[in-house]
C-alpha cells in the first residue's frame, strides 16, 4: 500500500532515495510506506496535502471537523471502507463524496460506484485526520450507536405482550442467531469484544446502575468509558454474554465464572469471565487473555541486570522457594511463566497448580483448581509431590495449608515458585510468619523473594523532552551529576496512544536476596522495617528507585514512577 504514491513523492523530490529505501527495508508488506515517512518526520503533512492536492486538482478538506451521519456510514460498510481506503461524507443527488488520503488509488473508486450504483466524488485529507476517523466511525466500539438503534427501533414495533416477555425470548434467541431482532445485541458484544483486541485492553467493564449501563475498558492499568448502552438493552447483553462464555443463564443470584474462546484475524484470544450480582443486575468482567501478549523472555521483563542475576540464582537452584508479590494485575503469572518457560526443559518434570489456568504451556503438566469437587491448592499440591516432581508452580499461596506443603516441597528438594498479595518484599517474609510458619522453616526455605508494579511507558509516536526542576529530581534523592546525565520525557498525546501519552506498560522489580544476615534478622526477630534497612545496605534496589531508574532512562514518566510505588 502507498508504494506507488511514495515513488511519486521520490520523483518529485519531497523525500530523498536513501528515506524511500528506509522505508521500503522497513514497512511490512500491507503496511503504509508514506505513514513511515510521515511518522519519521521526513514527510510534512501539510506539505504532502497540498502538494496532492494541486497535483490531482482534488479539494482538501480538515476530516476532523465533519460529523458523519450513521446513514451515509451505513452505505459502505466496513470491510469495503477498509478495502478501498474511503471514508463516506455526504451523500445527496445520487452522488456520494468520500475522503481518501491516497489518491494515486482513485481507480478503485469504480468498483464503489459499480456496488452503490452512485457517482462518487473524492476529497482529499490528511492521513492522520483519516486514521483518526476510521478508528472514530469504523471501530467495533462504533457500531453501537446502530445496534442501539436497531434494537430500539425494533422493540418499539413490537407489541406489548412480547415486550413483557421480552428476557426469555432474546436469551434463547441471541445463542441461536435466528432472526433479525437478534441482530443488533449480537453485533453490539461483537464490536465490544473486537474493539477490546484492536485496543490492546486487558479489561472489559459492563456495568448496570439504577440509570445508566456503561462499558468501560482498562488500557495499560486504567479504566476509560467506551460507550453507554440504553439499560433496556441490559438483560439481553449480559444473557449474550453468559451464554457465550457457558454459564447458567437462569441463575442471576450468585456469582459465576466463565470462558469465552474467540478469533480475531487468525489470532485466538480467550476471554475470562466472571459474573457479579449487583444491586441493578449482573456485573460483567471479562479479562483478555492473548497468547500472543504473553512476554516468555526474562531478558524482556524489565529487570535490570543485577536484579536477574539474582532471580536467575534463585529458580536455578536444585530447591528452595521463589515467591513473587504484588498487587492483583502486577504482572505476576508473567513473571512465574517466563521463568519456568526458561526452565523447561526434557529432563526436569514442571508442574503447576493455578486458579485458573491462564495460558497453556507446552510441556508442562498444569492443574486446575477445582474447590466444589475437593480440588484445592493444598490437596493437589500433595498429590503432585507424589508425581516425580522437579519444580512446582503454585498460582498463589493463600493459606497456612498450602504454604506448610509448600514449604515441605522446597525443604525436600524441590524448586517452588509462587505469588502472594503482600506490597513488598520483606513484609513477605513477615507474612508467612504471620500465616504460621515457624521463622526457621521460613529461612530454610526461601531462596528469592519479589515485588513487581507495572508502570505505563510513553507513547513513541509523540514522545517529547521535558525539563523538571533540579530541587524536584533532589527531592527524589537523584544526584545533580546523575540528573545531569539522564533526559527525562512526557507523551504529548496522539491517536496512536488515544491522547494519553502512554503506550504499553513495563514492569520494575524489587528483588531480594535472601542472605545470611538478613536470615539472622528473621530468626532473631525482626520486623519487616528492620529486614528492609538491613537489604538495602545490602544494595537491593526498591521499587521506587527501579521506577524512578526507568524514568531516568527515557521510559516513562517520573509522575508514573511516583504513582505506581510507594516511599517505603
Amino acid at each position: 500500500m502507498s508504494l506507488k504514491l511514495a515513488e511519486l513523492l521520490l520523483k518529485e523530490k519531497l523525500i530523498n532515495q536513501t528515506q524511500f529505501t528506509e522505508a521500503q527495508s522497513t514497512v511490512k508488506s500491507g503496511n503504509s510506506y508514506v505513514r513511515y515517512l510521515i511518522e519519521k518526520k521526513y514527510l510534512s503533512e501539510t506539505k504532502l496535502l497540498y502538494f496532492l492536492s494541486q497535483k490531482y486538482s482534488l479539494p482538501s478538506i480538515n476530516l476532523a471537523k465533519f460529523e458523519i451521519s450513521p446513514d451515509v456510514l451505513r452505505l459502505v460498510p466496513i470491510d469495503l471502507a477498509k478495502k478501498l481506503h474511503v471514508i463516506p461524507l455526504q451523500s445527496n443527488n445520487s452522488t456520494l463524496v468520500v475522503a481518501v488520503c491516497d489518491p494515486t488509488q482513485l481507480l478503485q473508486l469504480e468498483d464503489l460506484r459499480v456496488r452503490l450504483k452512485s457517482n462518487i466524488e473524492a476529497v482529499l485529507t490528511s492521513y492522520s485526520a483519516f486514521d483518526a476517523a476510521m478508528t472514530k466511525y469504523y471501530g467495533g466500539v462504533a457500531f453501537a450507536g446502530t445496534a442501539i438503534e436497531s434494537f430500539k427501533k425494533e422493540k418499539k414495533e413490537s407489541s406489548e405482550e412480547m415486550q413483557s416477555g421480552i428476557e426469555l425470548v432474546e436469551v434463547h434467541d441471541i445463542d441461536s442467531k435466528s432472526t433479525a431482532d437478534d441482530a443488533p445485541v449480537i453485533s453490539l458484544v461483537n464490536g465490544i469484544l473486537s474493539e477490546c483486541v484492536a485496543r490492546g485492553a486487558s479489561d472489559i467493564h459492563v456495568e448496570p446502575y439504577e440509570k445508566r449501563f456503561r462499558v468501560r475498558f482498562r488500557v495499560d492499568g486504567v479504566l476509560y468509558e467506551v460507550v453507554n448502552i440504553p439499560t433496556e438493552m441490559k438483560r439481553a447483553v449480559v444473557a449474550r454474554l453468559k451464554i457465550m462464555s457457558r454459564m447458567d443463564i437462569a441463575e442471576s443470584r450468585i456469582p459465576q465464572d466463565g470462558r469465552i474462546k474467540l478469533r480475531f484475524n487468525g489470532r485466538e484470544v480467550d476471554f475470562r469471565v466472571n459474573s457479579l450480582p449487583t444491586l441493578f443486575g449482573e456485573k460483567i468482567v471479562l479479562r483478555m487473555l492473548s497468547q500472543s501478549n504473553l512476554q516468555l523472555d526474562l531478558l524482556k521483563l524489565g529487570f535490570e541486570q543485577e536484579q536477574l542475576n539474582i532471580f536467575k540464582k534463585g529458580i536455578y537452584s536444585p530447591n528452595g522457594m521463589v515467591l513473587v508479590t504484588g498487587p492483583t494485575g502486577s504482572g505476576k503469572t508473567t513473571t512465574l511463566y517466563s521463568a519456568i518457560y526458561d526452565l523447561n526443559k526434557v529432563t526436569d518434570n514442571i508442574s503447576t497448580v493455578e486458579d485458573p489456568v491462564e495460558y497453556n504451556l507446552e510441556g508442562i503438566n498444569q492443574v486446575q483448581v477445582h474447590k466444589e469437587i475437593g480440588l484445592t491448592f493444598a490437596g493437589i499440591l500433595r498429590a503432585l509431590l507424589r508425581q516425580d516432581p522437579d519444580i512446582i508452580l503454585v498460582g498463589e499461596m493463600r493459606d497456612y495449608e498450602t504454604a506448610e506443603v509448600g514449604v515441605q516441597a522446597a525443604l525436600t528438594g524441590h524448586l517452588v515458585l509462587s505469588t502472594l498479595h503482600t506490597n513488598d518484599s520483606t513484609s513477605t517474609v513477615v507474612r508467612l510468619i504471620n500465616m504460621g510458619l515457624e521463622p526457621f522453616l521460613v529461612v530454610a526455605s526461601v531462596n528469592v523473594i519479589v515485588a513487581q508494579r507495572l508502570v505505563r511507558k510513553i507513547c513513541n509516536k509523540c514522545k517529547r523532552e521535558r525539563t523538571v526542576p533540579p530541587e524536584r529530581l533532589a527531592e527524589l534523592g537523584i544526584s545533580k551529576e546523575l540528573a545531569a546525565q539522564s533526559k527525562l520525557y512526557e507523551g504529548k498525546g496522539c491517536s496512536n496512544c488515544a491522547n494519553t501519552g502512554f503506550k504499553g506498560r513495563m514492569a520494575v522489580y524489587e528483588v531480594l536476596d535472601f542472605t545470611s544476615s538478613l536470615k539472622e534478622l528473621v530468626l532473631n526477630g525482626g520486623t519487616s522495617m528492620d529486614l528492609r534497612k538491613e537489604a538495602i545496605n545490602k544494595g537491593m534496589k526498591t521499587l521506587r528507585m527501579s521506577a524512578i531508574t526507568r524514568a531516568l532512562e527515557g521510559h516513562t514518566t517520573i509522575e508514573e514512577a511516583l504513582s505506581c510505588t510507594s516511599e517505603n
